[in-house]
């Protein structure tokens, strides 16, 4: 048996709750791929580039989970009191 196939076995016995929660490290690990494909691309030229850019690898160093587009937005509206779950 594939991982492919072990991974759908495995998928269809986890409750609801823990099929959502494999699917948010799933995308915390293609996040950090992509953060580090980021990383190695990307040079900061000005000052405040060079200190945001340091900013952010101490907050990936520390652990902190980095956000994307949407999931900024979510935050954003939940802080203003537009967002709802439905």
């Amino acid at each position: 048996m594939g991982k492919e196939e072990q991974l759908l076995e495995r998928w269809g016995e986890l409750t609801p709750e823990k099929q959502e929660r494999v699917l948010e490290f799933v995308e915390g690990l293609k996040s950090e791929s992509d953060a580090t494909a980021i990383i190695t691309e990307y040079i900061p030229q000005t000052p405040l580039a060079k200190k945001l850019w340091e900013i952010r690898q101490r907050a990936i160093a520390s652990g902190i989970k980095l956000l994307n587009e949407a999931e900024i937005e979510q935050e954003l509206a939940e802080r203003r009191g537009g967002y709802r779950e439905s």
